[in-house]
C-alpha cells in the first residue's frame, strides 16, 4: 500500500493516518507525539473541562490553569463544574448512543476509579495510549508512585494523564480533642464515647465512598479479596461485616444518621463551627490550607490510623468523541509541568501532593518544591504509613447501592 502512495513519504503517510481530517480542513489528532503539531493545532481551540467545582480553592487553581494555558498556547479553559463525576460519564454515553462520534460536549475529564473503569470498558476513551508521549509524563515518578499507572487494580494503559495524589488522613482541633481513634475500631468507640461528633459525607460522594472503602478493607476476613472483580460469594462476608459495623455508627453520627454532609468541604465548615470533632479528607495538604486561609484555627493536626488509610492518584481523561482533543493535550501536559504542579503542593493554593519524580529535575524547578512551606497540620510522608491499595471499581458500585438502599436519607 505504501508503494502506492506517489509523492508521499512513509513518515508524511503516517502522519496523515494518525490524524482524522475533519470537514473544515483542521486535522483532528489523536497522538500527542508530534509536539509542534500539537501546540499548533490547539492554539484558538476552546477546552471544556468537567471537574469537580465543590472547592473553591480547587477552583481557583483550575481558573489560573486557563489563565497559562490561554496565554502560553492560545488555548481557552472552561470549568464545566460537575458534583458527581459518574453524570460525565452518562453525557458521553447518551453522545455515543446518538452517534456522536465527533464533536462531543466533554473534551477533559477529571478522573478516577469506577467512573474511569467504566468509560475505559465502555470504549468511551481515546483508544490508543496517548499520556506518555506527553512532554512532561518524564518527570511523573512511574516507579515511586505505582498508583500513577494502575487506577483501583485498573491499568491505565496510557488512557489518562496523572496530576495528582490523594491518601485519606483525619485532621481535628487539638485545641479540643485530645483521644484520638487509630482504626475502624476505636472510632466506633470514640463515636460511643462522643455520640453526634463524627459525620461522613453521604455517598456517592467520592469522600463519602472513601470512607466506606476504608472501613471495609480494615474489617474484611480478607482484604485481598477487594483487589479482585467483586463476586457474589466475596461481597457477602465484607457487606456482612461493613453494614453490621454502620449499623452500630449510624444512630452514632451527626444527626443520628438522619441526615448526611454533601462533601468534604461541608465537612471542613462543621470542624469550624464546632458541629463535629473529627473530619477528614482525601488530599494531605488540606486542613494545612484552610488554615493558611482563615478557614479552620491554627490548632488543627492531622493524623491516620495505624495500620494505614486508603490512597491513590487522581488524573484527567480524553472522552473518544472530544472536539478538541490537541487542546486536551496540552492542558494535561500543562498540570504536570513543575510550575503547575508546586503552585498545586502550596497550601495555600490547593496542597494537593506532586505526583512528579523531584530527583529528575533541574535545579530551578526543584528550587520551586524547596520553598514550600507545607504547613503545620500536614503529616510527614514518614508520618502517613502504608498507603492502603483501592479497591476494585466493582466493589463500591455494589456497596453505594446497598448502602443507598440502607441509609439513603434527604
Amino acid at each position: 500500500m505504501l508503494a502506492s502512495l506517489s509523492g508521499l513519504t512513509v513518515s508524511a503517510f503516517l502522519m496523515v493516518t494518525s490524524s482524522a481530517v475533519l470537514a473544515d480542513g483542521h486535522a483532528e489528532l489523536t497522538s500527542a507525539k508530534d509536539w509542534a503539531k500539537v501546540t499548533k493545532a490547539a492554539k484558538g481551540q476552546t477546552v471544556y473541562w468537567h471537574a469537580w467545582g465543590g472547592g473553591d480553592r480547587i477552583n481557583d487553581y483550575i481558573a489560573w490553569i486557563g489563565k497559562q494555558v490561554q496565554g502560553q498556547y492560545g488555548v481557552t479553559l472552561k470549568h464545566v463544574k460537575v458534583s458527581d463525576t459518574a453524570n460525565v460519564v452518562s453525557q458521553v454515553i447518551a453522545e455515543k448512543a446518538a452517534g456522536k462520534d465527533k464533536g462531543g460536549s466533554v473534551d477533559l475529564v477529571w478522573i478516577n476509579g469506577e467512573n474511569f473503569a467504566s468509560m475505559k470498558q465502555k470504549g468511551l476513551l481515546m483508544p490508543k495510549s496517548w499520556a506518555p508521549d506527553l512532554p512532561n509524563y518524564q518527570y511523573a515518578d512511574i516507579k515511586g508512585k505505582p498508583t500513577l499507572t494502575t487506577d483501583f487494580t485498573v491499568p491505565t494503559d496510557g488512557l489518562e494523564s496523572p496530576w495528582g495524589m490523594a491518601q485519606l488522613s483525619f485532621y481535628y482541633d487539638s485545641a479540643v480533642t485530645k483521644d484520638l481513634p487509630k482504626s475502624a475500631a476505636e472510632l466506633l468507640d470514640w463515636a460511643k464515647k462522643n455520640p453526634g461528633r463524627f459525620a461522613y459525607p453521604k455517598p456517592p460522594d467520592f469522600i463519602g465512598s472513601t470512607f466506606l472503602k476504608q472501613i471495609a478493607l480494615e474489617l474484611a476476613p480478607n482484604a485481598a479479596d477487594l483487589s479482585k472483580p467483586v463476586s457474589e460469594e466475596s461481597y457477602k462476608p465484607v457487606a456482612d461485616k461493613l453494614f453490621a459495623y454502620l449499623d452500630e455508627l449510624n444512630p452514632l453520627l451527626w444527626r443520628k444518621g438522619k441526615a448526611f454532609p454533601k462533601n468534604v468541604t461541608s465537612l471542613k465548615t462543621m470542624l469550624a463551627d464546632s458541629e463535629i470533632e473529627i473530619a477528614f479528607t482525601f488530599n494531605p495538604g488540606s486542613a494545612s490550607s484552610a488554615i493558611a486561609n482563615n478557614e479552620l484555627p491554627d490548632s488543627v493536626r492531622s493524623f491516620v490510623f495505624d495500620k494505614g488509610t486508603i490512597g491513590n492518584s487522581h488524573f484527567v481523561a480524553i472522552p473518544y468523541n472530544a472536539n478538541a482533543k490537541a487542546g486536551a493535550f496540552v492542558v494535561a501536559n500543562f498540570l504536570m509541568s513543575p510550575q503547575a504542579q508546586a503552585r498545586k503542593q502550596d497550601p495555600n493554593v490547593w496542597g494537593d501532593p506532586t505526583i512528579l519524580n523531584l530527583a529528575s529535575l533541574n535545579a530551578k524547578d526543584k528550587a520551586l518544591f524547596e520553598a514550600l512551606d507545607l504547613g503545620v497540620a500536614t503529616l510527614k510522608p514518614e508520618d502517613f504509613g502504608q498507603a492502603l491499595p483501592e479497591p476494585h471499581a466493582s466493589w463500591m458500585e455494589r456497596i453505594e447501592k446497598d448502602w443507598t438502599k440502607r441509609y439513603g436519607v434527604q
